[in-house]
């Protein structure tokens, strides 16, 4: 089975940037936390050397793409991520990483590329989030009234006060919010491994996390079990540590592409 990217692939609306760089090595696919979108990882293409290019998944529903309509179910948000993944393959090694949502959406997605008989990725990372011992959303908060979201979203930090205060900022925040929230609510764990190595990140006073979850991910990830890497901070940790994160990824992605 070849791993890789496809040379000047497109996956127009998913991606930023949507066209592939031909010089790049590898490629590091990254998945945005429940809520949120690709501005997270505004400076992640800094953060990253030449050798490995950054492609932010954007998805439906927020931001530049508040028109399409968000998903709210995970199955069929991962085959499509799948096949916009797909697209872009060829003989370069890739990486998917995701923070809280994003990671689940990392795993899955590795497991379906490695089910279908696609190309695997070379590396999983995930951040903020475990199979085992992460506090999910219940399906009662993404059907309830708006003001249950806009307290979870004053509870997270990541919306500012002066949004959520406005009827017309919130509602914007809201809709995305409901649609990840139900996605995540969705997903069953089913223990199912991903066919490469994996490597976790996370805080160490995430609220979120019971104590020892990222360990979880160990009998997960086949043939190798890459460790935890703890950074000072709560559930958005990799806000301040993006940088560091970023550059462990690119030192794994290297000793691959060095193989």
């Amino acid at each position: 089975m070849t791993t890789g990217l496809r040379r000047g692939g497109t996956s127009a609306g998913w991606l930023r940037p949507a066209v592939s760089d031909p010089n790049a090595q590898a490629a590091l696919f990254l998945f945005h936390y429940s809520g949120g979108g690709v501005s997270m990882y505004s400076r992640w293409p800094d953060f990253l050397p030449p050798s490995v290019e950054c492609r932010r998944v954007q998805l439906p529903g927020r931001q530049d793409r508040v028109d399409d309509p968000a998903f709210t179910e995970l199955a069929p948000l991962v085959t499509s991520l799948c096949e916009v993944i797909s697209q872009e393959l060829d003989d370069r090694p890739y990486a998917l990483f995701g923070h809280s949502m994003g990671a689940l959406l990392a795993y899955r997605v590795a497991v379906e590329m490695d089910r279908a008989a696609h190309a695997r990725p070379a590396l999983v990372g995930v951040s903020g989030w475990a199979p085992e011992g992460f506090s999910m959303p219940s399906r009662h908060l993404t059907e309830g009234p708006d003001e249950g979201i806009v307290g979870l979203l004053r509870e997270l930090g990541t919306v500012p006060d002066e949004a959520l205060d406005s009827r017309e900022l919130s509602a914007m925040v809201v809709a995305p919010m409901r649609a990840d929230l139900a996605v995540c609510a969705d997903y069953q764990d089913d223990l199912a491994p991903v066919g490469c190595p994996l490597v976790a990140y996370g805080g160490r006073d995430d609220p979120y996390l019971a104590p020892g979850a990222l360990r979880s991910w160990a009998t997960r990830a086949h043939p190798a079990f890459l460790g935890v890497r703890e950074f000072p901070g709560g559930h958005f940790f990799i806000h301040d540590h993006g940088p560091g994160i970023a550059m462990d990824l690119a030192q794994l992605l290297h000793r691959h592409i060095a193989c």
